[in-house]
C-alpha cells in the first residue's frame, strides 16, 4: 500500500495539529496486586490502572521464605495488594517482605477473609468482569470460550486470587472513579506474569554501577513534578522515540533476563540496525514512532464514550504511522523474527481503521467546533440538515424582512435567530418608550426574554419554521454522536491489533536506541554462552559512562573461566582505578543481559544469574543501622545467595571496623567461597587495600585465585598512574603520596609515615607474625 508522506505545515498526512507535537500528560496510577498461597503454592495476579492490563501468574512452587513472592515484590510498583488471611503464616511473613527495594516507601495492605477466594466465587467474578472488547449481547458460554483463552483456568490458586483482585478493584472503582455505579472497572486485556530466567539485581547494584541516577530538573517549573534522569546508563542508551518504548527499555533494564532466545532475539535486531547501510530504515522508522499515542488511555475513553477531538486525533496519528511501519518493516529481511511479527501482527485491520476515520472524521470541523464532526456524504441524512442550515441565513434574512413590513413602523429593524433547545425567534431592538415589562407586548407576538437591549419573540412565522425545520442543530449533533458510536464500536472491535502495535512498536523503539548507542559510543555485539561459564572481555574493555566525561581513558581485559581465574583480587594505590575497574565488568556484563551491545572490542559472556555488590554503604540514618552492619549485610547477601552463576563484586570490604577484624572477615568470606566445588565458586572481583591479606598468606591455595594489580610508577616523590592492569600485587598503598597529591601538610604527611610504620608492626605481632617473617605473596 502506498502511503503520502507528511504534508508541511499540516502535520501528518494533512492532518491539521493540535497545539503542536504537544506530549501526553502523565496519568497517575496504580498497580493493585492479589496473593494467595497454599501448601507451598503460590498465585498471584496484578492489576495496572495505566493500561488497564490484569497481569497473572500460573501457579508456581515456592519455598517457606516466600522468596519467589519478594521477587515480585522488588519488581513492582505496588499502590496495594489484597490478600488472604488464611494461612495466617502468608500475612505474618509480610514484615520480612515488605517494603522490598524502598526501605522508605509501604504500600498499602488489604486483607480479605478466605471465602472472598473462593475458587466457584472467583470465576464468577471473571466472567462478570468489564470487558469492552466484548459484544455486549455474547452469551456466558461465549464468554468463558474466550476468556479460557485469555487466562489459564488451569491454576486454581491465580483464579483465587483474581477473584479477590476483582472485589478489590470493584470497591475502590478504580480509574472509573467519577462514573456511574453501572460502569465496571474496565480490563482490555491480559498478560502473563514471570519471574522465570530474571537476573537478580538489588537496588544497591543499581545505585553503585549507577545504572540509573534520578537527578532534580533543572526547570524551575518542573520542581514540583519531580525528577529527571542524570548520567547514567539507562540515560546513555534511552534513545527512544515514544514514551512506551523508555517506560519499556525501562523493564528491561528492571529484568534483565538471561533467556537465551529473548537475548538472540534482540540482539539480531540490534546488529540489523546498528549496520551504517541501514540507516536510512532507521531514520524512516523513528520518525513513524514518535507519533504513537497511548493506546490503552485512549481504548479507555471509547469504552466510555468520552472520546475527545484530540483522542480521534491521536488515534488517527497512531494508526497511520503503525501502517507506515509496516509496511516499511516489510521491505526488510524476513528472517529476522521481530520484523516478521510486525509484518504480519499488524494487520490490514490498522489500514481499515485509519481509511474509516480518515472518510469519517471532519478533523478541521472538529476543532473549529471543539466537537466531534462528521465528514460530507457518510450519511446523506447529515448533509441534508447540515445544507439547510448552511442556506438558513439567507432564507431567515427574507424571513425578517418580510416580519417587518408587519411591525410597527418605530421598529427600525428586527432579525429572525436560531437558538438551540429553544428554536427561531424574531429579535427587534429595544425602544426608548419600552421601559416597563407591559412595554414589551407586541401585538401578534409572544414575548419570550430581554438580552442585550434586544427583545426576543416568537411570531406565528417563526412557529412554523421550528414545525417546518425543527432543532437542526441539535439533531445533527444527535446524528454525528450516534455515527462517532458505531465508530467507536467498530475501533473497539478490532482493537486486538492496537494492542500488537503497541507491545511492537515499543520493542522495536528500545531495540533501535540500542543500535542507535551501540554506533554512537563505537559497542561490539558479544557472544552469549548458554551452558559456559566463562566471562570474557578481550581487549578494549571500557566503562560505558566514564569514558564519556573524561578525556583519556585507559582499556583492560578480563577473563575469569571455568578452572582458572574466577575469584580476582585487586590491590593498588587509592585512585588507581579498582573501583572504576569493578563497575565497568559489571555495567557490560548486565548490558549483556538485556540485550545491549557493549563497550569492549570482543566479548563472550556467560548468562549469569545474579550481579551482587559490596561497594557503597546505604545511608545509615534511614534504615537504622550502622555503616559498618550495612555493609555486613550486602556480604551476607552474596555470600548466601550467589552461585558459580553468578557475578560479585567487592570493594573494599572491612574497611569500616578495627583492621584486624575486617581483615579478618575478609580473609575468612574469600576462603569460604575458595571451599566450594569449582562449578559453584561465583565469578568474584575484589578490590582492597588490605595487602596482609597476601602478606601473610591468609588464603588457601587454589588455582580458581588470580592477584592483579593496577600498573603505577614513581617519579621522584611524584606517582603516575597508569591504570593498567597487571598479573601481580601492589607493595604498597602510597597512601603518603596520595596525601601530597591531595594538598595536605607535608609535616603532617611525614608524621603519618612515622606513625604508619609503628602501627604496621603491631599489626603484625597482634596476628603472632614477626614483621621480618611476612612473605610477600608475587
Amino acid at each position: 500500500m502506498a502511503v503520502p508522506g507528511d504534508v508541511r505545515g499540516r502535520g501528518l498526512s494533512g492532518l491539521p495539529d493540535m497545539n503542536g507535537e504537544e506530549e501526553e500528560e502523565e496519568e497517575s496510577h496504580e498497580v493493585l496486586l492479589s496473593v494467595f498461597a497454599q501448601h507451598g503454592q503460590l498465585g498471584l495476579c496484578f492489576y495496572d490502572s495505566r493500561d488497564f492490563t490484569l497481569h497473572y501468574m500460573p501457579d508456581t512452587s515456592d519455598n517457606h521464605e516466600l522468596q519467589l513472592l519478594a521477587r515480585a515484590f522488588s519488581y513492582l510498583s505496588l499502590s496495594s495488594f489484597s490478600l488472604s488471611s488464611i494461612p495466617l503464616s502468608l500475612s505474618d511473613s509480610l514484615s520480612s517482605l515488605l517494603p522490598g527495594a524502598n526501605p522508605d516507601y509501604r504500600p498499602e495492605v488489604v486483607t480479605y477473609p478466605y471465602v472472598d477466594f473462593g475458587l466457584e466465587v472467583s470465576k464468577q467474578r471473571l466472567l462478570s468482569a468489564h470487558f469492552p472488547f466484548l459484544p455486549p449481547a455474547v452469551s456466558e458460554r461465549e464468554r468463558i470460550s474466550y476468556l479460557s483463552s485469555c487466562i489459564s483456568f488451569d491454576s486454581p490458586l491465580m483464579l483465587r486470587s483474581v477473584g479477590a483482585l476483582l472485589k478489590c478493584l470493584d470497591r475502590r472503582r478504580v480509574g472509573v472513579e467519577l462514573e456511574d455505579s453501572s460502569v465496571g472497572v474496565p480490563i482490555l486485556q491480559f498478560h502473563t506474569y514471570t519471574l522465570k530466567d530474571i537476573v537478580y539485581v538489588d537496588q544497591d547494584t543499581y545505585s553503585v554501577l549507577q545504572i540509573f541516577k534520578s537527578e532534580l530538573h533543572p526547570s524551575v517549573y518542573k520542581l514540583q513534578s519531580g525528577e529527571k534522569e542524570g548520567l547514567s546508563l539507562y540515560g546513555i542508551l534511552n534513545h527512544c522515540r515514544c514514551k512506551f518504548g523508555s517506560k519499556l527499555l525501562r523493564q528491561w533494564f528492571l529484568r534483565p533476563t538471561r533467556d537465551l532466545a529473548v537475548l538472540n532475539r534482540r540482539q539480531e535486531v540490534v546488529r540489523f540496525f546498528s549496520c551504517p547501510r541501514n540507516s536510512d530504515s532507521l531514520n524512516t522508522l523513528q520518525s513513524s514512532l514518535r507519533n504513537i499515542r497511548n493506546i490503552p488511555t485512549l481504548l479507555r475513553s471509547m469504552s466510555l464514550s468520552h472520546t475527545k477531538v484530540s483522542d480521534w486525533q491521536g488515534l488517527y496519528k497512531t494508526v497511520y504511522s503503525a501502517v507506515c511501519i509496516r509496511d516499511t518493516v516489510r521491505s526488510l529481511p524476513q528472517s529476522i523474527q521481530l520484523f516478521q511479527e510486525i509484518s504480519e501482527g499488524f494487520s490490514d485491520d490498522l489500514y481499515y481503521i485509519a481509511s474509516l476515520i480518515s472518510r469519517v472524521v471532519d478533523f478541521e470541523g472538529s476543532l473549529a467546533e471543539n466537537r466531534f464532526t462528521v465528514k460530507p456524504n457518510v450519511d446523506p441524512a447529515i448533509d441534508e440538515k447540515k445544507r439547510r442550515m448552511m442556506g438558513l441565513s439567507d432564507f431567515l434574512t427574507d424571513v425578517a424582512r418580510r416580519e417587518l413590513e408587519h411591525l410597527d413602523t418605530r421598529i427600525p429593524s428586527c432579525c429572525v435567530i436560531y437558538i438551540p433547545l429553544i428554536g427561531f425567534l424574531l429579535s427587534v431592538p429595544r425602544l426608548p418608550s419600552m421601559v416597563e415589562k407591559e412595554d414589551f407586548e407586541i401585538e401578534g407576538l409572544d414575548f419570550m426574554f430581554l438580552s442585550e437591549e434586544r427583545l426576543h419573540y416568537r411570531s406565528q412565522r417563526t412557529k412554523e419554521l421550528d414545525d417546518l425545520l425543527g432543532d437542526l442543530h441539535c439533531d445533527t449533533k444527535d446524528m454525528e454522536t450516534a455515527v462517532m458510536t458505531q465508530l467507536q464500536t467498530t475501533v473497539l472491535e478490532r482493537s486486538a491489533c492496537l494492542y500488537k502495535v503497541l507491545d511492537l512498536s515499543a520493542e522495536l523503539d528500545c531495540l533501535m536506541a540500542l543500535s542507535h548507542a551501540s554506533q554512537e559510543y563505537g559497542y561490539t555485539t558479544p557472544t552469549l554462552g548458554c551452558c559456559c561459564l566463562d566471562i570474557s572481555f578481550s581487549h578494549s574493555l571500557r566503562h560505558p559512562l566514564l569514558e564519556l566525561c573524561s578525556p583519556m581513558f585507559v582499556s583492560n581485559s578480563f577473563l575469569s573461566s571455568e578452572t582458572l581465574g574466577r575469584v580476582k583480587i585487586i590491590t593498588g594505590p587509592n585512585s588507581s582505578g579498582k573501583s572504576i575497574y569493578l563497575k565497568q565488568v559489571g555495567l557490560i556484563v548486565f548490558m549483556a543481559l538485556i540485550g545491549s551491545d557493549v563497550p569492549a572490542k570482543e566479548a563472550e559472556i556467560g548468562l549469569v544469574d545474579g550481579i551482587f555488590t559490596r561497594m557503597q554503604s546505604r545511608e545509615s540514618v534511614s534504615v537504622g543501622l550502622s555503616t559498618f552492619m550495612i555493609d555486613l549485610n550486602q556480604m551476607a547477601h552474596a555470600l548466601n545467595h550467589s552461585s558459580g552463576h553468578s557475578l560479585v563484586l567487592i570493594d573494599e570490604f572491612g574497611k569500616g571496623t578495627n583492621t584486624v577484624d575486617g581483615l579478618s572477615l575478609l580473609a575468612a568470606s574469600i576462603s569460604h567461597w575458595l571451599k566450594r566445588v569449582p562449578a559453584e565458586v561465583p565469578h568474584i572481583l575484589l578490590a582492597t587495600n588490605f595487602h596482609s591479606l597476601l602478606q601473610l598468606g591468609l588464603l588457601p591455595s587454589s588455582g580458581l585465585l588470580s592477584l592483579l594489580t593496577l600498573e603505577t610508577a614513581v617519579d621522584g616523590d611524584e606517582l603516575v598512574f597508569l591504570y593498567q592492569l597487571k598479573d601481580g600485587i601492589c607493595r604498597s598503598s602510597y597512601a603518603a603520596n596520595i596525601a601530597t597529591l591531595a594538598g595536605l601538610p607535608s609535616s603532617l604527611v611525614q608524621r603519618g609515615v612515622e606513625v604508619h610504620y609503628t602501627t604496621h608492626t603491631l599489626m603484625f605481632l597482634q596476628l603472632g607474625v614477626h614483621p621480618n617473617q611476612a612473605s610477600m605473596v608475587e
